[in-house]
């Protein structure tokens, strides 16, 4: 089958990049002739307040990658869609509502000569913004097929797009290449590290962990490592009014694939502590590199993990349940524990079920 997936790749950074290369190379590996149509430019640089490409892959790139899509540029959208007429499959990667002029520019251009699939990192995002939900609406009725991470956006597409067909497929893990992983240091007696790790949004919940920080025993410190979208102020106020400054180290900035394995071998526990979610790659992550994670039952994110097994669970947006479970982990003879029981896991058997699902109409 000729298959042209359309969405960010290297040298754009974050899941979104890594999850259209690893489905590409999949797809590949599985006998289609794939193309990637890939962004020059994707979005203006003031509507993303962070770093958007990396000098160095993280990973191997799809060799077969054009970078062709700009958003000031509607005739490139338009010479795409023409271009993809010979396609059996057209997937579009859709992280953002940003991105949907240009998707629909392609589609019209299409004149429903590839079969369409769009494949939704999130149906709609955390944050809202006007006309999010009108431009969603259109792409999602114009697909033969969306493909979403959880039966909760599942509901969200199908209220948006009642005629179009929804398929449920849990994300696959397309984790950062990096050297291997570092031997963590033993369990300390002394003092519980905990990491929180990745792009800091409000709906990420870092304010909730701070609070939850407080309430935890003095051994209990916390390297936060990571952009913040709106700088660190705000975060640097909170930590100083919660008497927190002596546990809590900052990192902002975008960390490098290559800068990981120290980062987790330092880490006595990962702690997602999300208001909301869809689906993370930050479990498996941190279970790559032997280390057990906090938390809560936001989305997809309890789905990943075993409670008190190889994590501790806790309820979104609670402070105190979510200190409660710092208090389990500080606890050296329980941190053991659950680090004895983490293993890697398989990204096989998913990115399998994964690849029935985008094929299966």
């Amino acid at each position: 089958m000729r298959i042209a997936l359309i969405g960010p790749a290297h040298p754009y950074k974050g899941g979104g990049a890594r999850h259209t290369t690893e489905l590409a190379h999949r797809l590949a590996a599985a006998g289609h002739d794939v193309i990637v149509e890939s962004w020059h430019a994707q979005y203006p640089s003031r509507l993303y307040p962070g770093q958007q490409t990396l000098d160095a892959p993280e990973g191997d790139p799809y060799p077969r990658t054009y970078r062709r899509l700009s958003w000031y540029r509607p005739d490139g959208w338009l010479a795409a869609g023409r271009r993809l007429r010979s396609a059996d499959l057209v997937v579009f990667a859709l992280l953002t509502p940003l991105q949907i002029p240009a998707y629909l520019a392609i589609l019209a251009t299409l004149r429903h000569r590839a079969r369409t699939t769009v494949i939704c990192h999130n149906v709609l995002p955390h944050e809202r913004h006007p006309g999010d939900v009108p431009l969603t609406r259109t792409l999602l009725s114009a697909v033969d097929l969306a493909i979403v991470h959880s039966q909760a956006q599942a509901a969200q597409a199908r209220a948006l797009a009642p005629a179009t067909k929804i398929a449920v497929a849990p994300l696959p893990p397309h984790l950062p290449a990096a050297a291997y992983p570092q031997a963590a240091a033993d369990v300390s007696e002394t003092q519980c590290r905990l990491l929180f790790f990745g792009i800091v949004r409000p709906y990420k919940g870092l304010d909730v962990l701070l609070q939850a920080l407080a309430q935890a025993p003095a051994h209990v410190t916390l390297t936060v490592a990571g952009e913040f979208w709106g700088g660190t102020d705000e975060t640097e106020k909170l930590i100083a009014s919660l008497g927190l400054a002596d546990r809590v180290t900052l990192r902002p900035g975008y960390v490098p694939a290559s800068q990981i394995p120290a980062l987790f071998a330092a880490a006595d526990a990962l702690v997602l502590p999300y208001r909301e979610a869809t689906a993370s790659q930050n479990a498996a992550l941190a279970f790559a590199h032997g280390v057990p994670v906090i938390t809560t039952t936001a989305g997809t994110l309890a789905d990943h993990v075993r409670d008190n097994v190889d994590a501790l669970t806790c309820a979104p947006g609670d402070p105190e349940d979510l200190a409660r479970a710092l208090k389990t982990i500080s606890d050296p003879q329980t941190a053991r524990r659950l680090r004895s029981a983490v293993t890697p896991v398989d990204p096989n058997p998913p990115w399998a079920a994964y690849l029935d699902a985008l094929l299966a109409s």
